[in-house]
Order: structure tokens, then C-alpha cells, then sequence
């Protein structure tokens, strides 16, 4: 690499390392500047990896699912470049990559794998092509930043179609089945058994737009999620069975980490099943995303929802007598539409109430609950307030919160302060 590439290197390095001594994350900046002075950056160093790009992209789950990836890859044996904050915008990856390469412009990775929204996937794949795609579903979500159901879909279609190896699609997804159609690449896909499909409801069934009946599946699975129960799931490979209990838990990381079980099998044909399974089953939920945090003798299991589909998932493992906080919060990554609550069957909740309500937009949430008779014992705004009241009126030792992104963010930093955030997207 040439000098002149060298100095933009050195100065997004210092760029970064600058914003976090001030207390900044430092991941949009570095990229900024980068890209000012060197436009094919992104390109040029990503070009090194020998296994290519792996684009994770879709409405519900890409945090998880490409953590799940990553860790797997790597126990597996490969050095994986990844987005861990789910900084899923082009500059933030590339000051992600920034942080990554060497001042000589040298890339010690095998693999990207990267989760990128369906509007900031349009974007990066002007500039690099992904050899592998994997997507997840097609959600109502966030309307107010990316439009209807149709249009997401359409995003999706065009990263598909920019893969240039392999594409893997949830098959019990009408949208991401039609996405596929101008694929360059080999298509395969992965999906959940029959008897589960009820569970797994698609955008178009939540808004009674089809008849709620099975979707037939036309297409051959290379990874099924046959069934689950608390923490095991059993996927079904080659007809084979494997059953493992898993650190993450939900029926919806199980649905995904199907697929990513199959872009696995791809990406690495020399590893056998069981391996992979073991593997898969080793990684730990993100950050946020089901994790449960030790909290002053109590144990917090905090669960992310910005849509229907994936609040109504999250309250199938709802257990009689828990003592629940809600936190909804309208800023811009939240979405600033929460009518979606509003689909949301919250009756699971009905026998033992909510403890807490809190966020901006507690009060719709307070709303949205009466209408079901759910009760709802205190709502306070002020997410640190209502957390402070929580703590101490529960006895319990297991407590359950769900919440959006920011307050998410905002409830793990309340417990843990920063660690183990990783950058900010």
C-alpha cells in the first residue's frame, strides 16, 4: 500500500483513539474522515479477505444472529471481522475496519461478517459485494424510517441480488422467498417445522392480510427448526436430529440461529454437523438481547422489542408471576411510530400485571394495557427513577424487562454502567 493510503490509515486511528480519551465512542468519525481522504478504503482493504463478506440483514434479529455467526465461525477456527455494536451504517464499518487493519493497510482476518440494515445494505454493496447473504425476515418496523412492508422487501431483493457465491432465506417468508427470484448466486434455505409455523406468524398474517394457515413450503430446507423447549432446540440437517441446550433462549433466536446454522454449513463445508451445533450452542446472547445480568442478588433477563411480531414472540416465555417492567422509548432508533403496540396480544401479562412502566411513552404503553385489562401497578417515566422502585418493591430473585433500543440501552447501563457495550452505533 502506498504512502498516501498509509497517512489516512494512521489519521483515523488517531482520530479514534482521540474521541474515546474525551469519552466519545469514536465510531462514525474515523470513517468520515477516512473516506474524505481515501474513497476505496472500504474496498480496497475489505478485498484481502480470503472468505469474503457476509451480509446479516433483515427486520428482527441481525444483532443476535450475527453474533451468533461470529462467535461460531471463530470457535470453528476463523478470524472474523464484525460490527459487534451492531454500528450498521458504511461508515461506522468502516471505522470498524479502521480499528481492525494495520497501518500498512493489512487485514489479519479470514471473514466480515456484518449486520447491516436493509437501507445501509443498499449502500454498501454499491462498494463491496458480499459472497454470502443471509436474511431473516421481512417485519412492520420502524414504518417511519423505512416505509412499508413492500418497499424493506425491495431492499432486501437488491442485496440479495448482489451476493456473488451463496444466499440463504427464511423459506416461511413470502416476501424473502420473491426476493431471491433475480439471485445470481445459489439460494438455499432454511425454515421451522409445521407444527411450529403458528408461533412464527409473517407480517402479512399479523395484519390479517392472508388466511392464518401453514405456508407451503416449496423449497427444500438445508436447516430445519423441528422444535424447542426453554433452552434446546432440535434442528433437523441431513434427517438427522440435534438436540442441544443453548445459552440463548426464544423461540425467535432458535427460527434464526437455523439460518445461521446453514450459512455456516456453507461457508465451511468441512465441518460436520455435531461440530457446529456444539459450537452454536456455546455463544452467548448479545448484549441486551435476552441477557441476563446479575443485579444486587437479583437475576434481570432484559429482552429488546421494536415490533409486533417480535413483543408477542418475547412474551411466549412469559412465566405466571413474574414481576415485569416495560420501557418504551419514541427516539429516533426506537422509531418514533409505537402504535405497533397496539398488535401486540399482551394478555399473557393479564393474571399478575406489570409491575413498572416507564420511557417516553410509558403512559401509551399504560394506555395499550388498560384496553386488555391488563393492570399495571406504577408508571414513571424517568427510566433510572422507575428502575430504583422496582428493585425495591420486588421480592422476587428473577425479574423480566422488555424494552426498546434506547431504553435498553439505557436500563443495561442503569445495572452494568458501560461494560461490555462496545462501541455505539
Amino acid at each position: 500500500m502506498s504512502a498516501k493510503h498509509t497517512s489516512p490509515i494512521f489519521i483515523g486511528k488517531m482520530i479514534r483513539q482521540t474521541s474515546r480519551l474525551r469519552g466519545g465512542s469514536g465510531s462514525a468519525l474515523p470513517g468520515l474522515i477516512v473516506e474524505k481522504m481515501y474513497p476505496h478504503f472500504l474496498e480496497d482493504i475489505l478485498a484481502q479477505l480470503p472468505d469474503g463478506v457476509v451480509i446479516v440483514t433483515g427486520t428482527n434479529g441481525k444483532t443476535t444472529t450475527t453474533k451468533v455467526i461470529t462467535g461460531t465461525l471463530e470457535i470453528l477456527g476463523k478470524k472474523v471481522l464484525t460490527n459487534p455494536s451492531g454500528s450498521n451504517f458504511t461508515r461506522g464499518i468502516v471505522s470498524t475496519v479502521i480499528n481492525n487493519v494495520s497501518l500498512g493497510g493489512k487485514l489479519d482476518h479470514d471473514i466480515a461478517v456484518l449486520e447491516l440494515d436493509e437501507a445501509y445494505a443498499v449502500q454498501f454493496i454499491k462498494r463491496v459485494k458480499p459472497r454470502y447473504v443471509l436474511a431473516l425476515n421481512v417485519m412492520r418496523d420502524q414504518l417511519d424510517r423505512f416505509g412499508e412492508v413492500d418497499a424493506t422487501a425491495r431492499l432486501i431483493e437488491q442485496v440479495i441480488s448482489s451476493a456473488t457465491k451463496y444466499v440463504v432465506v427464511n423459506a416461511d417468508d413470502p416476501h424473502l422467498v420473491a426476493a431471491t427470484k433475480h439471485s445470481k448466486a445459489a439460494v438455499f434455505y432454511y425454515g421451522v417445522d409445521a407444527s411450529l409455523r403458528p408461533q412464527f406468524p409473517t407480517d402479512d398474517e399479523l395484519l390479517a392480510k392472508l388466511e392464518k394457515k401453514p405456508i407451503k413450503q416449496n423449497n427444500e430446507l438445508l436447516v430445519k427448526l423441528k422444535a424447542y423447549s426453554h433452552n434446546t432446540p432440535t434442528f433437523l440437517v441431513d434427517k438427522k436430529a440435534y438436540v442441544e441446550p443453548f445459552k440463548i433462549q426464544g423461540g425467535y433466536n432458535y427460527q434464526n440461529i437455523a439460518g445461521a446454522f446453514a450459512l455456516i454449513k456453507l461457508i465451511i463445508p468441512s465441518a460436520d454437523n455435531d461440530e457446529i451445533v456444539e459450537s452454536l450452542a456455546k455463544v452467548k446472547p448479545a448484549f441486551g438481547r435476552g441477557e441476563i445480568i446479575q443485579y444486587k442478588g437479583k437475576h434481570i433477563q432484559i429482552v429488546l422489542v421494536k415490533n409486533p411480531a417480535g413483543f408477542r414472540q418475547a412474551l411466549n416465555t412469559h412465566e405466571e408471576n413474574e414481576d415485569v417492567f416495560i420501557a418504551i422509548n419514541d427516539d429516533y432508533p426506537d422509531g418514533r411510530d409505537v402504535s405497533w403496540l397496539w398488535d401486540v396480544n399482551f394478555t399473557a401479562l393479564k393474571s399478575h400485571g406489570v409491575a413498572m412502566l416507564s420511557g417516553t411513552r410509558a403512559y401509551d404503553m399504560a394506555l395499550r394495557l388498560r384496553y386488555e385489562e391488563v393492570p399495571a401497578n406504577h408508571v414513571i417515566r424517568n427510566i433510572s427513577s422507575a428502575l430504583d422502585q422496582y428493585f425495591s418493591n420486588s421480592k422476587q430473585s428473577q425479574l423480566k424487562i422488555y424494552a426498546t433500543y434506547t431504553a435498553m440501552l439505557a436500563i443495561r447501563s442503569y445495572l452494568v454502567g458501560n461494560k461490555d457495550l462496545g462501541e455505539s452505533s
